[in-house]
């Protein structure tokens, strides 16, 4: 079994404390779908999002969706001129058997246009 780094983000379209919930939980329900994870695979996730999101913490969606024992953090993204607006990018530390060439990376709604190299994108809009 090796440790491996799977990415995402999604993009909201307003910032609200609901909305925040669903996209990160949906994102997070991808990231396990595509990789065949389960809760107990994740060693750790780090969440980011940009300054304009401030309704939730990102990880309040994980830990509903039952990451009570899996370290979870927050913090800011960097906020660089011109950069995608209300974004919640992550990065999951995870145990898997999956070379890391077939590691899946999620990217959703409007995020999907930061990483069209690394990832087969999915879009719920």
């Amino acid at each position: 079994m090796a440790v491996r780094a799977v990415r995402g983000a999604t993009q909201l379209e307003e910032d609200t404390r609901e909305h925040m919930l669903d996209r990160v939980a949906e994102l997070v329900t991808d990231v396990m779908e595509a990789n065949g994870l389960e809760v107990d695979d994740f060693i750790s996730i780090i969440f980011t999002a940009t300054s304009d999101l401030t309704s939730e913490f990102p990880a309040y969606a994980a830990r509903q969706l039952g990451f009570s024992d899996v370290p979870l953090v927050c913090a800011r993204e960097l906020e660089i001129e011109g950069s995608m607006p209300r974004v919640v990018r992550l990065m999951a530390h995870v145990e898997t058997d999956l070379p890391r060439s077939d590691v899946t990376h999620v990217y959703l709604h409007g995020a999907a246009n930061l990483r069209r190299d690394l990832t087969r994108t999915t879009s719920h809009d």
